[in-house]
């Protein structure tokens, strides 16, 4: 007899076949039976639900929130199962003391640094360890290459010596061995962003020898942005890695309406071999930290370099000059629109009042210039804030959507007093917009894209499909009425039409209820 049966619902199995009913058994954490007649302690009717794998979020910044909040309400109530961490080339292992004393500072604006929390670990295989001692979701991890290169380097910007090499390569290799899936990096985010493609080539080497998969935020999702894809799939070629393409738009207003110039490129790269992946969010904010916008010169040497810096008057005309008037490379070479960066989360009371408004509103509401405003607040908050982009354009996102390569990645934060919505509705909001609403996706095709494909990419062989002998890491909605109910205004709201998500065969949502259960586990690389 088998723990739980699924009785009648229409089944999307991942692959993008037409969906069909049958009932599903689950037994110790697997799915143990497709058909009929299936006997269980307990039945769930599912007459006019669609089950589905549980969904893969390839761009996730859960890294701390998964250990400090393990029931991760916002990533199991949307139907999400495993997510992947460690992105954009930085996370919290591999670290010494000195490195994760910085990485707590500068990501505060991520994932906060919460008081009274247990970093009991440095290596990614001890990250992964802790991760095994309890979460709600599964997890697998990449190895950020601007945290190797804190190791290895510092916060220099200049090219890595061979040492330096030899150390960030042994440190890589072992990463890997321990079990993370692939690297990450943030080329526009300091110190990832001063590697050149040399040493990238280099570093994607030992992940391509390990069977992984290299996921760059690339230079720049502004000007320049199809010479920095063309980049990645050169790093790709030459060193013979996997690429996966994190959080793969055209943005800003000089990118609008060119993403068939992007899909072109890469359709010529996969048609001459390349292995090429990519993922998206579908909204058109982006959402970082606010002292991204910054100049990497500005922000060389690190966090406090960073503010001595911000605290001197002539160094910040400079830096004025270079966001509002060049373009920063922290900017993606566009110069800033003060009316499209909304702060959206602050760590001190006193700034509270600059949540929610764009920094050009809020610099005309108390009669000052915004780079100002802007300077102040990072000086005052030590670099821990986060804001909103308003740079994307619809018809990129439709067109991106819907290429025969793409996944689905949240890109949620988690903290702030208003994160992006993305982090609570980006699965559910691919089935009430762009299936149900608009018809750019039909729903067998949308669950592929997110779970089949993301599977595939990540080498699961044992996940993201409904099938016999599977992980029971699955999802029943409602077709009718699948939504994401988070508004950038009120963020956190679970979604609605989701009422049962099974992770490892345990009830993680029940009846649309969270469970509390804790039954997820790092998920490694396999040799």
């Amino acid at each position: 007899m088998d723990d739980v049966v699924l009785r009648g619902p229409l089944i999307a199995d991942g692959t993008g076949a037409p969906a069909h009913r049958a009932d599903v058994g689950i037994k110790d954490g697997v799915i143990s039976s497709i058909g009929e007649g299936i006997s269980a302690t307990r039945s769930i009717d599912a007459d006019g639900l669609v089950l589905a794998p549980g969904f893969i979020d390839m761009h996730s910044h859960s890294d701390l929130r998964v250990l400090a909040e393990p029931d991760h309400l916002a990533k199991v109530s949307q139907g999400v199962t495993t997510e992947v961490l460690g992105q954009d080339g930085l996370s919290y292992a591999p670290v010494d003391d000195e490195v994760l004393a910085t990485l707590r500072g500068q990501l505060a604006g991520w994932n906060d640094d919460p008081p009274g929390f247990d970093w009991n670990w440095r290596s990614v295989g001890q990250y992964l360890d802790r991760l095994d001692q309890g979460i709600a979701v599964n997890a697998a991890y990449l190895v950020p290459q601007g945290t190797l290169r804190m190791l290895a380097v510092g916060w220099e910007d200049r090219p890595a010596t061979e040492s330096e090499m030899d150390t960030m390569r042994s440190v890589l290799a072992q990463s890997l061995a321990e079990g993370a899936m692939g690297m990450s990096s943030g080329l526009t985010y300091t110190p990832g962003m001063y590697a050149d493609m040399a040493e990238l080539v280099q570093l994607c080497e030992v992940v391509g020898r390990h069977g992984g998969f290299y996921s760059p935020h690339h230079r720049s999702y502004g000007a320049g942005a199809l010479e920095a894809y063309a980049e990645m799939v050169d790093v790709s070629k030459r060193s013979g890695c996997a690429l996966h393409l994190a959080h793969a738009t055209m943005n800003f207003p000089v990118n609008k309406g060119r993403a068939p110039e992007l899909l072109r490129l890469l359709d010529d790269a996969i048609a001459q071999g390349a292995d090429i992946s990519l993922d998206t969010y579908p909204y058109l904010p982006g959402a970082t930290y606010l002292s991204a916008l910054l100049p990497s010169w500005a922000t060389e040497g690190g966090p406090d370099r960073a503010l001595a810096r911000l605290s001197d008057v002539d160094v910040r005309e400079r830096i004025r000059e270079e966001i509002e008037e060049t373009g920063s490379d922290g900017c993606h070479g566009v110069p800033v629109d003060w009316d499209s960066i909304e702060i959206n989360g602050v760590r001190n009371d006193r700034n509270a009042h600059l949540v929610g408004a764009s920094v050009l509103r809020s610099a005309a509401r108390l009669g000052r210039a915004p780079a100002e405003v802007y300077f102040d607040v990072l000086v005052d908050e030590r670099l821990g804030t986060s804001c909103l982009m308003h740079v994307g354009h619809e018809e990129n996102v439709q067109a991106i959507m819907k290429h025969p390569a793409h996944t689905g990645g949240s890109d949620g934060l988690l903290v702030g007093d208003r994160p992006h919505p993305r982090a609570w509705g980006t699965f559910p909001r691919y089935f009430a917009r762009y299936v149900r609403e608009l018809g750019v996706l039909s729903l067998e095709e949308c669950v592929e894209h997110l779970t089949g494909r993301a599977a595939k990419r990540l080498r699961l062989t044992d996940r993201g499909l409904v099938r016999e002998g599977y992980a029971a890491d699955l999802v029943l909605f409602d077709p009718a009425t699948i939504a994401d109910t988070a508004t950038f205004d009120e963020p956190r709201q679970q979604a609605a039409g989701i009422p049962y998500v099974f992770c490892n065969g345990v009830t993680v949502i029940d009846d649309g209820t969270a469970t509390g259960s804790l039954p997820g586990h790092s998920l490694r690389s396999r040799p």
